[in-house]
């Protein structure tokens, strides 16, 4: 792949006609699990509103021009791929369009989004679609993979193995204890996740990346025929009145003495993203070239120790400036997930750049981490943000359960 990447900003922001570019990233919204609005939706429901839109937002675009479909998703409802096909040909996508869903846990979005990349740059296809879907509303159980999986591995040797099930919030305890990440600036640092997302609302920032999703609603999940139809047009997880006090209040929710709480660790969600994708060559052939709003311009994958996963971005981003030869301070914005505040403190600290071009319309201990859906969502949030603060160049990045870092070098047309 290295041969299909420029390198250095200079060369990157140049426009080559074998570049693959973006036409849209779009969302749903993304909404509290088991309370929010898409609670009673399916995570292929939700699929199904960004694929349409996709179509609707790139109105010359033949559906049949598109080749491939990759979709990041964790707990798959039906196998994941039966469900996401079955949406895909629902809202108007030809039988020769194949589909596939990708699982790198929490990277799944941003890892389906460079499969379609590699597959574009290496000439497999000309055009195709990314992104993720999830609803952890209806697939969610913490307690499903250790109940399963520890009879098999409590014996082995191998510590790495026998953390890959450890519980996230525990994984973010031992950052927060290993790195010196104390309680008071976790819960200063998600009050101004909260507080950004909620001026970011508030003044419509994100309203030309979310797609308005009509579902069904149930007020009372014990009489499923009471049933009505609800348009979700909104994030739903934002605590507009959220303060540091109101936070230092809440009990740890991992352990007993740990620094770890509901209020500055990520939020349980659901929802879906889609973004359309093809070489800039063939834009031009198809009069879309004007449609473009940026390229993919590289991704990194390193591994961890599982009991620390939450440091994968500071590893990871270091591997991807150098992979694709750009400094730290040519970044304009930074999208890093917040999994938890303790980690997402270590890796702004341990890479040494500016909290305040780091998710400017907040993260997700605001806007919530539907696993699959997650990268896909950074996407959108960040392309429409780039161009707002004029910004040519900006980063994706995660933790990845089980001890990983994903992080890709995103372009502004």
């Amino acid at each position: 792949m290295a041969g299909f990447i420029q390198k250095g900003a200079k060369n990157i922001l140049q426009k080559n006609p074998h570049d693959v570019v973006f036409l849209s990233a779009l969302r749903t919204p993304v909404t509290r699990a088991k309370k929010g609005g898409l609670k009673d939706a399916y995570d292929h429901e939700m699929l199904a509103a960004v694929l349409k839109a996709t179509l609707t937002q790139n109105p010359n675009l033949d559906p049949a021009a598109v080749q491939d479909v990759q979709i990041g998703t964790v707990l798959a409802e039906l196998g994941g791929h039966k469900a996401g096909r079955m949406a895909m040909n629902h809202v108007g996508y030809p039988s020769t369009t194949s589909f596939q869903t990708v699982n790198r846990a929490c990277a799944s979005g941003l890892a389906a989004i460079t499969g379609v990349a590699h597959s574009i740059a290496v000439g497999s296809i000309d055009v195709g679609i990314g992104g993720g879907m999830e609803s952890m509303t209806r697939n969610y159980d913490t307690r499903a993979i250790p109940r399963v999986l520890w009879p098999a591995l409590k014996e082995s040797p191998v510590k790495d193995a026998r953390d890959c099930i450890m519980n996230m919030g525990i994984t973010s305890e031992n950052v927060a204890e290993r790195y010196g990440v104390g309680r008071k600036e976790q819960d200063e640092f998600a009050a101004r996740s909260q507080q950004k997302a909620a001026k970011a609302q508030k003044e419509g920032l994100f309203d030309k990346e979310i797609v308005p999703v009509t579902t069904r609603w149930r007020p009372n999940p014990e009489v499923p025929e009471n049933e009505e139809e609800i348009t979700v047009t909104k994030d739903d997880g934002i605590r507009p009145g959220t303060t540091v006090e109101k936070l230092s209040s809440m009990k740890p929710a991992f352990k007993p003495d740990g620094s770890s709480t509901a209020g500055n660790s990520s939020q349980v969600s659901d929802g879906a993203a889609a973004a359309l994708m093809m070489r800039r060559s063939t834009a031009q052939a198809l009069g879309l070239s004007g449609s473009i709003i940026g390229k993919w311009a590289g991704s990194q994958v390193v591994g961890c120790k599982p009991d620390e996963m939450g440091i994968g971005p500071a590893i990871a981003i270091p591997k991807l400036l150098e992979y694709t030869g750009v400094s730290k301070e040519e970044i304009g914005i930074w999208e890093i997930n917040e999994a938890f505040a303790s980690q997402a403190i270590y890796c702004i600290r341990e890479l040494g750049i500016d909290e305040s071009k780091v998710n400017p319309k907040g993260g997700a201990i605001a806007l919530g981490h539907p696993l699959g859906c997650t990268g896909g969502r950074q996407l959108a949030t960040l392309l429409p943000e780039m161009e707002r603060q004029g910004q040519e160049l900006g980063v994706i990045s995660m933790c990845i359960g089980t001890g990983m870092g994903m992080a890709s070098l995103i372009v502004r047309e």
